[in-house]
């Protein structure tokens, strides 16, 4: 039987955020003997969150210097918690921290390490990670003989445990932090009403480069598109994607949308984010922004154009209308 190792770092508060739980649930249905290792300034509240999970251990490396995202301190808890387990498997999820330091941590190890897994289960008997590859058009179902085989689970892939709290017994694992060159002074962030990116919204509202394009009267109404835009954005907290060709424009010397950058990019060159529901406005559906779509499960579109790529199968209901029109008769409606 495998031995499983879940490795989590703690929030601010010192409990785990949403990835973690869902890495948790994909651990938990491995069927192996599981040990969580923790990493953070404080790591006893997120301990007692999962202390009805089921894992047999529970390891923590404590103290101040862990609590900010650093490649030192970062790899340094990791290789510790992973020697103290003595795991076979080292399941975590895919944050920004783990991603840029577990790699090094492998290395140390003597192991081996998969990115972006999207699932992670037992396949004739044996554990075996599914990932895609060449833009997320070909999925691919892989496993290893080399141990310890570390792997970083894409969010938004299972649904995150759930259950009481409780008293866990926590292993503190002795370490002293390395040497370290860089200081946190301070978090600078935009607003929560400015932030466009929101992984965990329920929507996906993508804009197209048609946003930009001259309308019914012959001009170009860009600023009234910003407007609906982030109207919409405000009063119904989705997320914010874009087209290839919308986020190009910018070094076309065409009329852009100034919010818009290329990390708002969904498709086979930019991400391809997981929400419930997703609905793509002056896209026309081409194939290679569509990729970026694949893990949406409800698709609409809004487009004039009712022989559009989106009408040919790639979306589930597709209104043909001026956006324009439409957004603005939304967004009075959710002003109500």
């Amino acid at each position: 039987m495998e031995t499983i190792l879940l490795l989590a770092h703690t929030e601010p508060d010192g409990t785990l955020a949403k990835p973690a739980l869902e890495a948790l649930t994909a651990a938990l249905a491995l069927g192996g003997e599981l040990t969580i290792g923790l990493a953070g300034a404080e790591t006893a509240p997120a301990a007692n969150q999962v202390a009805a999970c089921g894992a047999k251990r529970y390891l923590a490396v404590t103290g101040e210097p862990f609590a900010q995202a650093r490649y030192s301190t970062d790899t340094a808890a990791a290789e510790a918690l992973c020697r103290a387990a003595g795991a076979s498997i080292v399941l975590a999820p895919s944050t920004s921290r783990w991603a840029r330091a577990l790699a090094g941590v492998a290395c140390r190890l003597g192991g081996r390490i998969d990115t972006h897994a999207t699932n992670f289960a037992k396949q004739n008997g044996a554990p075996a990670v599914t990932r895609w590859f060449y833009r997320q058009r070909m999925e691919a179902v892989l496993s290893r003989a080399q141990r310890p085989w570390m792997v970083l689970l894409d969010p938004g892939c299972f649904a995150p445990w759930s259950g009481p709290a409780g008293e866990a017994n926590v292993e503190a694992v002795p370490l002293d932090a390395p040497p370290t060159r860089t200081e946190v002074t301070g978090v600078q962030a935009p607003k929560a009403d400015e932030q466009t990116i929101r992984p965990d919204a329920k929507l996906l509202f993508v804009a197209g480069a048609g946003w930009t394009k001259k309308q019914a009267d012959g001009a170009v109404h860009a600023a009234e598109a910003e407007g609906l835009i982030r109207g919409f954005l405000r009063a119904s907290k989705a997320s914010l994607g874009g087209s290839k060709s919308l986020v190009d424009l910018s070094g076309e010397g065409e009329a852009v949308l100034r919010f818009m950058t290329h990390l708002n990019q969904v498709g086979q060159t930019g991400s391809t984010p997981r929400h419930p529901k997703g609905l793509s406005t002056c896209c026309h559906g081409e194939e290679p922004h569509v990729v970026g779509w694949r893990f949406i499960h409800q698709r609409r579109a809004i487009n004039l154009d009712a022989n559009c790529g989106w009408a040919r199968g790639k979306a589930d209901v597709l209104y043909v209308a001026d956006a324009f029109e439409v957004m603005r008769r939304v967004n009075e409606l959710l002003a109500r």
